[in-house]
């Protein structure tokens, strides 16, 4: 294909996701080169549409000229210049990675580079899209993986009619932001929307059909029991996309490194979002995005700013649907109400370290459920379940990192809406 040269652009953005979109709304005359064919789309709703809460147009960020469908392949940086996969190259002044990440695929035995019919990731609006046209009431899924994706991807399959098995190897779901107390909840009520909840499972391959295009049936645990599977969902976490960075030269760790103004070791690239690496973290958070996205903007613009890390909020919204909801190609399904919804915020570490103070309530009749960690005269980390009434006052505090007030009762902390 003969490549042909374009005009050079003050700022050229790879990636189009919310940290690339975030910046091209807010410096002028941005280059997006975007390799989905959607416009940007809000990454943290996709559960909802798989749901059939929402369209995928509801989901659509504000518009941003994006080059859709186009796949960067190298960077020149000694030209200063992109090369994709179309023959175009774009020149730039500035360069910004935002390429994200891919989720991973588990070394399980009947998964190789083509996925069987049936196994689907869980990343993309085109995955997610996927995966609603081959739901259908009383499907039987197995969703592997208990953190916050797999707990979203097992709720929606379930508003859907599916027959859902969620499998988790570590302890308890969400390990990473809930403590036990919370994560037993949190089980308690997938449990009761029909979700079967395995922990402490390592899943070791997958059952499929031969033939020249196999499909899933089972998924095989370590313990040789099989789950029956039709559909099977990899929520597995999410490794950063580093391969454009490496293959030009850049410092790459776990993702693309940057200093405090986004800058990688090359003066003029740039990286936000997934794919970059802050003094030593990763964040893979959508409000880590933004917050890059944004200092990034100011720094373009010629004005001080610095990204110091983000001190990210996690919140999740169960509901149990009693309206119907899109059921994939055969049409729409009216699911009971079993249950009533569930509201879940967690901050920080909520593992409590030796010299800690934990103050706990419950309310086991109203299914309330708050924790926090002060670690000497901060908060150090909490979780509320069920009751949200109090996670402003708790978020603003952890995140501004003030100290507690010596006058301020810990329980205080909890109890700033007046209690249960």
């Amino acid at each position: 294909m003969r490549t042909r040269t374009e005009n050079t652009a003050r700022v050229v953005v790879i990636g189009a996701g919310m940290a690339g979109a975030r910046l091209a709304a807010r410096v002028p005359g941005v280059t997006v080169i975007g390799e989905e064919a959607h416009a940007p789309y809000n990454r943290v709703l996709l559960a909802e549409v798989l749901a059939g809460r929402y369209e995928p147009d509801v989901i659509a960020l504000p518009p941003a000229e994006v080059r859709r469908g186009v796949r960067a392949v190298r960077i020149d940086r000694a030209e200063r210049r992109v090369l994709c996969d179309d023959g175009s190259v774009v020149g730039y002044e500035h360069l910004v990675l935002a390429t994200g990440s891919n989720p991973v695929l588990p070394p399980l035995r009947g998964l190789g580079h083509t996925l069987p019919d049936g196994v689907h990731p869980f990343r993309t609006l085109d995955d997610c899209l996927a995966l609603r046209a081959a739901v259908r009431p009383g499907v039987r899924a197995v969703v592997i993986g208990g953190g916050l994706l797999g707990v979203s991807a097992a709720r929606a399959l379930a508003e859907c009619g599916a027959q859902v098995v969620l499998a988790q190897q570590g302890e308890h779901l969400m390990e990473r932001q809930l403590d036990a107390e919370a994560a037993g909840m949190l089980r308690g009520h997938l449990e009761a929307l029909g979700v079967e909840v395995h922990t402490e499972c390592r899943v070791r391959g997958l059952r499929c059909t031969g033939g020249h295009t196999p499909a899933v049936r089972a998924v095989e645990l370590a313990d040789g029991y099989e789950l029956e599977a039709e559909i099977t969902v990899l929520a597995c976490g999410v490794r950063p996309r580093t391969g454009l960075a490496q293959a030009a030269g850049l410092e790459v760790r776990k993702g693309v490194v940057v200093d405090d103004e986004l800058r990688t070791s090359d003066p003029y690239v740039h990286a936000v979002g997934d794919c970059a690496e802050h003094d030593g973290t990763v964040y893979g958070l959508a409000g880590a995005a933004l917050e890059q996205a944004d200092v990034l903007a100011e720094v373009l613009a010629g004005r001080p700013a610095r990204y110091r890390g983000t001190r990210a909020l996690t919140r999740l919204t169960l509901r149990s649907p009693a309206t119907p909801v899109a059921a994939g190609t055969t049409g729409a399904a009216v699911v009971p109400e079993r249950s009533g919804g569930l509201d879940l915020a967690a901050f920080g570490d909520s593992r409590p370290m030796p010299g800690d103070d934990v103050i706990r309530l419950a309310d086991a009749t109203r299914g309330a459920y708050r924790t926090v960690v002060v670690r000497g005269d901060r908060l150090a980390g909490g979780v509320l379940f069920g009751d949200l009434a109090a996670v402003g006052s708790l978020a603003r505090t952890w995140q501004d990192d003030d100290p507690i007030p010596a006058d301020m009762s810990l329980l205080h902390l909890l109890t700033n809406d007046g209690g249960f």
